[in-house]
């Protein structure tokens, strides 16, 4: 995944066909003497990869930065594999007390910063600190919640008890705290060299981590080249270079794929159903797919003087084909989704009955709430007002922008007037986290943070999930059942737990789900071992070889 740097990439690069230059040193060209010399040495090894944006910065303690792109540059303690297991990485081992909140991690002792500083205890105590300085930008992780708590009791939450052994105190028991360290960021660690002001949240100076690769060069929407990292403790990657292109546009994408300008396209919304279908059956190139990993869906604002109403939130489940969606706009890539969480979700298979489509249903739901059909309107009314919703999407997402454009027509069947709005990504999270909405789409946040973190991030103003709950009765009980699930010692009423949220959440039609995402690949055949990691939000290159 990594690769050696090459003096005059920046011209290389604005030719497609030379992307996959030999190890050159300059821009003179070769005399046959030094041509015979260089064909006796191995061409590095260079993946194409192409995103729709630039890399972004790259801090790990922040979250502005591509994920994919974090997780080459910087490690944690702990490392969750593609099944879901928690395995070793920086930390060679550790232990949990009894009671469930101390943990005490040993160690490797054999790893280097990429700028040459050592990894260690206080190294690791030193990232930990600035995570902790800058607490209010990481209020989704019960985690820091409780590692805060010990500190401002005039206790010490993190403590490097020796060079290579480091102490982690918790408020209270949390179960996933070992997933959350596993997680791409905040918890990983960059060189203290590299603070600002002795800490993070006001930006690095350096991207120095201790991952397999670094970065050498980010020319800002334009590329950016990763290098593999000479000082790399584990073993080390066989591609040697990657180089990300940023090709905003996915048609655009898709033929620079086909013309062999980038080796490989990655990501859930990266590849449309009918470019992954084509390209599994083109000579040259193939395809990959991923278990399921999140769920899509809409989310419904159960504060707004329309959507609060439980009687238009059920209707409009019952008035959305899935099978449809599925089918028509995924090409069955993505299956219809049932459930908030699909039951091979931890604690999710709880035997909930979905909302099945039925039109007539959901007529005369609308019809015994008191939304009334007129005749010569198309549109249902209540006391004079028209039953119209309006549905905002990320203008960048193609897919939403077509399922959105489907549902429309779906919802007009039963009188309601779905106004769809797009809006500049940016716009569109602030507007979520601000609650002015009614209707937008959303995610779960897949694995390996379902249920826990998706559940967890409810409880605050993270993204739009704390705005659209707070017009059921009871929403004080769902963020304390989730805050007990997540402290539990005990499986049974931790499951007891989560059934009180996910059942309370499927009753009041807060969430519509759509389908159950799959995360995908196309490639150039040269390409081989592309997989998927446990999380959909990495790109595990590190793994890929090329022919």
């Amino acid at each position: 995944m990594k690769k050696v740097g090459l003096s005059s990439i920046a011209a290389t690069l604005l030719g497609a066909s030379m992307l996959f230059f030999s190890a050159c040193s300059g821009d003179k060209p070769a005399s046959k003497e030094e041509a015979k010399s260089e064909a006796k040495v191995e061409s590095p090894k260079v993946l194409t990869f192409a995103n729709f944006r630039d890399i972004r910065d790259l801090n790990p303690h922040l979250y502005a930065g591509e994920l994919y792109a974090q997780n080459m540059l910087f490690e944690s303690l702990v490392h969750i594999d593609s099944e879901g297991k928690i395995t070793p990485w920086l930390a060679q081992s550790w232990k949990i007390s009894e009671d469930g909140k101390t943990y005490t991690f040993k160690l490797r002792e054999d790893v280097f910063f990429s700028d040459g500083e050592k990894f260690n205890a206080v190294a690791a105590k030193a990232n930990f600190d600035a995570i902790l300085a800058n607490a209010p930008r990481h209020t989704w992780l019960e985690s820091v919640r409780l590692m805060e708590a010990i500190d401002k009791a005039g206790g010490k939450s993190v403590e490097a008890t020796s060079e290579y052994e480091l102490t982690i105190r918790l408020d209270a028991p949390y179960y996933p705290f070992l997933v959350e360290l596993g997680v791409i960021r905040p918890f990983r660690f960059v060189s203290p060299k590299a603070f600002i002001n002795g800490g993070t949240k006001e930006g690095v100076s350096a991207l120095s981590g201790t991952g397999a690769y670094i970065l050498k060069e980010n020319h800002k929407d334009q590329y950016a080249i990763f290098e593999a990292n000479p000082k790399y403790w584990g073993e080390k990657p066989q591609t040697k270079q990657v180089v990300v292109k940023v090709i905003p546009d996915n048609q655009t994408r898709v033929m620079a794929l086909e013309k062999g300008e980038v080796d490989l396209l990655f990501g859930t919304n990266m590849i449309d159903a009918e470019a992954y279908n084509r390209f599994s059956k083109m000579k040259g190139f193939g395809a990959a797919m991923s278990a399921p990993t999140s769920t899509r869906m809409l989310l419904i604002n159960t504060a707004d003087s329309v959507t609060g109403d439980l009687a238009i939130r059920k209707a409009i489940q019952h008035a959305t084909n899935k099978e449809t969606i599925s089918k028509a706009i995924f090409s069955g890539i993505e299956s219809p989704a049932d459930l908030t969480l699909a039951p091979s979700v931890p604690y999710a298979n709880l035997g909930l009955t979905p909302y099945e489509y039925n039109l007539a249903k959901a007529e005369a739901i609308l019809e015994e709430s008191g939304w009334k059909k007129v005749e010569g309107k198309k549109y249902r009314e209540k006391e004079g007002k028209e039953l119209a919703i309006t549905l905002h999407y990320n203008s960048n997402n193609v897919v939403d922008k077509t399922i959105a454009e489907f549902v429309q027509g779906e919802w007009s069947k039963i009188g309601v007037n779905l106004k769809i709005t797009g809006e500049e990504e940016q716009a569109n999270r602030d507007r979520m986290k601000a609650g002015q909405f009614q209707i937008v789409f959303n995610i779960s946040w897949g694995t390996p943070y379902d249920p826990q973190s998706f559940l967890a991030g409810m409880r605050k103003p993270v993204y739009g999930d704390y705005f659209a709950q707070l017009g059921i009765a009871n929403k004080a009980a769902i963020d304390q059942n989730i805050l007990e699930a997540l402290e539990s010692t005990s499986e049974e009423k931790r499951q007891e737990h989560y059934r009180f949220v996910l059942t309370r959440l499927h009753d009041e039609a807060v969430y519509l789900p759509l389908t159950y995402e799959r995360n995908r690949a196309i490639f150039n055949e040269k390409v081989k071992n592309v997989g998927f990691g446990v999380s959909k939000y990495e790109v595990p290159f590190e793994r890929m070889t090329l022919q």
